[in-house]
C-alpha cells in the first residue's frame, strides 16, 4: 500500500516536470520530504537552462534540502521523483542516505531502480532506500509521452 503522503508529495513533483516543461526542459520534478513529511526541497531538470549534464530534477532537490538542512545526509527523508532515477541519480540516492524513494513512471531504456539496473537495492552498497514505484505511474508517463511526441 502506498501512503497519501506519497500521492500528494507526487502532486508536487508533478506541478514541477510541468515547470520543467515550460521552460523546454525533459518534464521531469522531483520533491524532497523530511523525516516528519515536510517538504524541504523541490527540483525540476534544468540541464538546459543551466547547461549542465548533472542537473536533473533528483540532483536539484537532493542539493536544495542537503543546503535547507545544512547537512549532506538525508538520513530519513524521502525522494519523490516523477520518473525511475538513472544510474546517476540512483547514485545520489544512496550516497545521500535518502531513507525512502518514491517513482512514478519506469524508465526501461535509462531506469536504475530495476529496468536496467538496480543500483539502490544493490547488497555490496552500504545503504539501500525502501522504493516504492508506480506512484501516479500513468499520469506521470503521459507528461513524458507528450513532450517526445511533440518533439518528433
Amino acid at each position: 500500500m502506498i501512503p497519501d503522503l506519497f500521492d500528494s508529495a507526487m502532486g508536487a513533483a508533478l506541478d514541477e516536470a510541468r515547470h520543467a516543461l515550460s521552460s523546454g526542459e525533459v518534464p521531469v520534478g522531483a520533491v524532497v520530504l523530511s523525516p516528519a513529511g515536510e517538504v524541504l526541497s523541490v527540483g525540476h531538470n534544468l540541464r538546459e537552462a543551466e547547461h549542465d549534464p548533472t542537473a536533473h530534477a533528483e540532483l536539484v532537490a537532493l542539493r536544495r534540502a542537503g543546503s535547507a538542512l545544512s547537512d549532506w545526509q538525508l538520513s530519513g527523508c524521502t525522494l519523490v521523483v516523477t520518473l525511475e532515477p538513472c544510474t546517476m541519480c540512483a547514485g545520489a540516492v544512496v550516497l545521500s542516505r535518502i531513507a525512502r524513494l518514491v517513482f512514478g513512471a519506469w524508465d526501461p531504456k535509462a531506469g536504475a531502480v530495476g529496468s536496467l539496473w538496480d543500483v539502490v537495492r544493490d547488497r555490496r552498497l552500504n545503504h539501500r532506500p525502501e522504493v516504492f514505484s508506480g506512484v501516479r505511474e500513468e499520469e506521470c508517463a503521459q507528461l513524458l509521452t507528450d513532450f517526445f511526441a511533440s518533439r518528433r
